[in-house]
């Protein structure tokens, strides 16, 4: 049996191990760091990269949407003021294709119960929005993203606030909507990510704010079909994402009464998934863009609901 000090000094050389493991684990998994805040907080905001900026579009204050659109200079650590949204939205879904910034559906008014068909397109050279054609559905909440020169328009809640399983697609080349095929399973609030040339439809709610998925569908265009991927690790919905390194990020979140601060990255060529640095704190309604070798994550709310705004600009970065 070991004397008291050989025990002590036993315990201290295991201590000392998993110090020295959690660190270099922490090293491999990135780190965060705080930038330049926005000039106001913000809660359930869209955000997308080009140019060598980050716009955060939409958004609420106490519960009301609004028209905000702010602009965030990579290089300058600076926030400016840009052209508004042609109607005040939150819950919007942003993709960037070819220099421009789409903007489909949104609430206007009562959460969950207004969504709306509304497409924008934005231009940062000229510093204007052109409205586009309607979407067939009204959605808010709905998961938007860009692949092979078009929008796509998945899930989200429609203007009776029920959730549905609807996935549209727009094509700038002809200016028009069609529909393809739906969601295996309805939702909203979920992550959408085009990655290896799919969709990636991640975590979500299927109904009430509570009821989180850890759901991860995977849509070929080549074949319009839907295809089920290996899920979520932690479930939640209101969550952000991006694309970074070849990794899809899904990050934050909420499932009343908490908030999320996890960053999973799911590897479209191993179809696995790994745990990264959580963000400082749990939030949800944020948004996430990558640019500049960075992750940028801004504004969103601590606490679920519209609790706990916040207008912090933070950064994720992988070695």
């Amino acid at each position: 049996m070991l004397n008291p000090s050989l025990r002590v000094m036993a315990a201290c050389a295991v201590i000392c191990a998993v110090l020295a493991a959690v660190a270099t684990s922490a090293d491999a998994q990135g780190s965060w760091s705080k930038k330049a805040p926005m000039a106001a907080a913000l809660n359930e905001v869209a955000l997308a990269a080009v140019g060598g900026k980050i716009h955060v579009i939409g958004g609420s204050v106490l519960g009301v949407a609004g028209p905000y659109h702010q602009e965030y200079d990579i290089a300058k650590d600076t926030w400016r003021a840009r052209a508004m949204l042609p109607k005040g939205l939150d819950h919007i879904g942003v993709a960037v294709h070819n220099g421009k910034i789409y903007t489909v559906g949104g609430f206007v008014a009562s959460v969950h119960r207004d969504g709306q068909n509304a497409a924008y397109e934005y231009d940062p050279a000229s510093d204007t929005w052109h409205i586009l054609p309607l979407m067939k559905a009204g959605r808010g909440s709905v998961g938007v993203a860009a692949l092979g020169g078009k929008i796509h328009a998945v899930g989200g809640r429609n203007p009776d606030g029920q959730v549905v399983a609807t996935h549209e697609v727009f094509d700038p080349a002809n200016n028009s909507w069609k529909e393809l095929a739906p969601l295996p399973r309805a939702r909203d609030h979920m992550a959408v990510v085009a990655a290896d040339g799919r969709l990636h439809a991640i975590g979500g709610r299927t109904g009430a704010s509570t009821a989180r998925t850890d759901q991860h569908d995977i849509y070929d265009p080549s074949s319009n079909r839907w295809s089920s991927g290996p899920p979520l690790p932690t479930a939640r919905s209101g969550l952000a994402a991006a694309l970074y390194k070849d990794l899809v990020l899904v990050i934050g979140g909420e499932l009343p009464p908490n908030t999320f601060a996890q960053n999973e990255a799911y590897n479209p060529k191993t179809k696995s998934w790994q745990a990264l640095a959580p963000m400082p704190a749990g939030r949800h309604g944020t948004g996430a863009a990558a640019g500049g070798g960075n992750v940028y994550v801004a504004a969103g709310s601590l606490r679920p609901g519209s609790g706990g705004v916040t207008n912090e600009l933070i950064i994720f970065t992988l070695p």
